[in-house]
């Protein structure tokens, strides 16, 4: 699945805190000996992640943390009338020292996290839990929030939604209620945050404890001469002889895909499907406390379910119109998806399949009808997206379309080997920002693709920050005698991830937190869902995809049948995509407190999308990081409601042309550049020059011709 963990921004300031209204004698001495606290002499103050050991987290949070508090009381002891200037942007602009040390630690606990790095998680976050709850429920600061809320004067549109954001944050988080409930707010969030913290140790825990281990020849032969590689690889990477397959994606699926053996792969299905479903890294206890935690706060707050908290700041606006949103999408598709299963059943079958098509069984033939019905595979097509490539690709698309170039900069200190870190600039070479590029798993690395930033952009006091961009995936490892090869599938997240960097890298404004993907959650995904349009494209293809061995440029007919072969089950993973909405949905409308069997109640959430035959002891739930420890709670039906807007978007380009510099700057300056400094709807009418329209989804699907 695809992951978007948007982890908060570190300032380019010299260490020490921001606002320097602080009286010095009110803020605490800094060990400069720690590198998250000295200033940072760097290549455009990039992190100096080489230096920083496992020693330097805990006392560099205290003191940060202790910094934020001197620059929050130096706002409300202010004697001055509350303004603009002196409050909401103080606060804005507070803080940076402590969001720098987040913003590394955050992203090293998913991309390369270790037992004690998770320790340390555990013992820090009550301390940003406190922290975050003393600053939203401070009542003086809330008074001086609200002063100018009303008494606004005359400010610009990107001035008007930060005033507005604050004032809000500080409303929807606690700042209005009764001492009593604000005790009991401080209690809730302090609870909910230790919770989705274990919920997600528990699942890269769970995704690391399993391991298939082959010894016999005969297992493998069948498979594919890379599939076999990557085993092999692994295998030795553990000290073991043989073939070794986990439940890491790259390595699971080829096997699923290719292998006959049904009882391996049902084994290793369940054990993919059930983690964290009972067991040493259960995970279905937290769930019931996440979910009546969550309720809690909500209820404390006003609100009937968590839903309709979380969703008064999104696009949607309200529960009931995202679940008819999903509703009105599965009337549409699912009867498309019923045939796409009985499809494959029945192709199955005539290959021998005795039995029901289970889910285990579905990569294997499911690939093998459509190796036959679009004579396309992996096999055929991987050697033309060899990484480095398909690196080159991404890179030129986004030169044709924005005028950036990437230049690899060995200056800039990376995290790990596998990093890679580019200088971004514009077509006038103009410094854009640093993009840092981690392609492959390992074990300290969580699972999935996501983009993250160091830094955001901004401007304070009319000098300008430019961005530092990461993109973390889990692609196909390179063997001994073969380069990373890419599926199409992966070439997809590359690009999807991408569109998410270009928003991040493009941003514009004054104030951090409305720029780059400081957007609503359902809209952040269009940046990087239009990006995957461009994947079947062979006006593009043909201008880079080559073969990795001959140099020989992807032949018509490999695109013509990538082409023909785009909608092949698009149904029944669209309504895969909606039964995770549903889910979503249905844990977060819960308006009783929860106490019932998890795998349970995820049945029925899913039955009316359910497709492939229900297996019992198996659940989602209990490893569904996006909502249980990542920021989608409640907002997981996003990823469709932004397929939406991106199949609509994107038909303006196959109208005027993919290439076209017109709508290419258009989506720049009004989309990538903007942030959430607009609503996203103004955002993108002003685009596309009318409200999303669904309809291009489903023709994009092919439903219905």
């Amino acid at each position: 699945m695809k992951k978007a963990i948007l982890i908060m921004a570190i300032s380019a300031l010299a260490a020490g805190c921001a606002d320097n209204s602080v009286p010095k004698a009110q803020l605490p001495e800094l060990d400069l000996s720690n590198p998250l606290l000295a200033p940072w002499e760097t290549p455009y103050a990039t992190p100096p992640f080489s230096k920083i050991e496992l020693k330097h987290y805990e006392p560099a949070f205290d003191a940060a943390i202790a910094c934020s508090r001197a620059e929050v009381a130096a706002i409300v002891d202010n004697p001055k009338k509350p303004s603009f200037v002196n409050t909401i942007v103080a606060l804005e602009q507070s803080g940076s020292l402590l969001s720098r040390i987040e913003g590394i630690f955050f992203n090293m606990l998913g991309a390369e996290t270790s037992d004690q790095l998770q320790e340390i998680s555990l013992r820090v976050q009550p301390k940003l839990t406190e922290l975050e709850n003393d600053i939203s429920l401070n009542e003086k600061l809330f008074e001086r929030v609200k002063a100018v809320y009303e008494h606004p004067g005359r400010l610009s549109q990107e001035e008007r939604m930060l005033l507005e954001k604050t004032y809000k944050h500080f409303a929807r988080n606690g700042a209005a209620l009764s001492p009593e409930k604000k005790k009991l707010y401080r209690q809730y969030t302090t609870e909910l945050s230790a919770l989705t913290l274990k919920f997600g140790q528990n699942s890269l825990a769970a995704t690391n404890a399993f391991t298939l281990h082959i010894t016999d020849p005969k297992v493998v032969a069948e498979l594919p001469g890379f599939v076999r590689e990557g085993m092999a690889a692994e295998a030795a990477s553990r000290g073991e002889k043989g073939w070794t397959v986990t439940l890491q994606y790259p390595s699971y699926l080829p096997f699923m895909t290719y292998s006959t053996n049904r009882e391996l792969k049902e084994k290793l299905w369940r054990a993919r499907s059930s983690e964290c479903l009972g067991g040493k890294f259960d995970n279905t206890e937290l769930i019931r406390r996440i979910v009546n935690t969550r309720l809690k706060i909500a209820n404390l707050l006003g609100y009937k379910c968590y839903a309709d908290y979380v969703l008064e700041e999104r696009m949607a606006g309200d529960t009931k119109t995202v679940e008819s949103f999903l509703n009105d999408l599965l009337v549409q598709t699912k009867s498309w998806a019923d045939a796409d299963y009985r499809t494959v059943s029945e192709y199955a079958a005539s290959k021998g399949l005795k039995g029901e098509l289970m889910p285990w069984d579905w990569p294997y033939y499911s690939t093998m009808y459509k190796d036959e019905k679009y004579a396309l595979n992996d096999e055929l097509v991987k050697p033309y997206f060899e990484l480095e490539h398909v690196k080159k690709g991404v890179f030129l698309l986004a030169n044709k379309l924005y005028g950036l170039n990437f230049t690899p900069n060995t200056k800039i200190d990376v995290y790990h080997p596998d990093v890679t870190a580019y200088d971004v600039t514009d077509r006038d070479g103009r410094f854009l920002a640093v993009l840092y590029l981690d392609f492959f798993p390992r074990a300290s690395k969580t699972a999935g693709a996501w983009m993250t930033e160091f830094r955001g952009a901004k401007i304070v006091n009319g000098k300008e920050t430019r961005p530092l961009v990461s993109l973390v995936m889990n692609f196909t490892k390179p063997t001994a005698t073969t380069p990373s090869l890419l599926t199409f599938d992966e070439f997809n997240t590359f690009l999807h991830e991408f569109g998410h960097s270009l928003h991040g890298m493009l941003g514009k404004g004054h104030y951090e937190s409305l720029t780059g993907t400081n957007v609503y959650r359902d809209f952040v995904e269009l940046p990087s869902q239009i990006m995957e349009n461009w994947a079947t494209e062979k006006e593009y293809l043909d201008l880079w995809a080559v073969h990795y061995q001959t140099g020989e440029k992807i032949p018509a007919q490999i695109v013509d049948r990538i082409v023909a072969a785009q909608n092949y089950l698009a149904a029944y993973l669209h309504v895969r995509q909606l039964s995770f909405g549903f889910t979503d949905m249905a844990w977060h409308t819960l308006t009783e407190p929860f106490g019932e069997d998890v795998e349970q109640f995820e049945v029925r959430a899913m039955a009316p999308t359910q497709v492939l035959p229900v297996v019992e002891g198996t659940a989602t739930s209990p490893s569904f990081g996006h909502i249980f420890s990542g920021g989608y709670a409640a907002g997981y039906y996003g990823y469709k409601w932004a397929e939406v807007l991106d199949a609509d978007a994107f038909s303006l380009f196959k109208e005027k042309g993919i290439f076209n510099e017109e709508v290419a700057e258009s989506f720049r300056k009004n989309i990538l550049e903007k942030g959430g400094t607009e609503h996203p709807m103004d955002l993108y009418v002003r685009f596309r020059g009318h409200k999303p329209d669904s309809r291009a989804l489903i023709e994009r699907m092919g439903l219905g011709k």
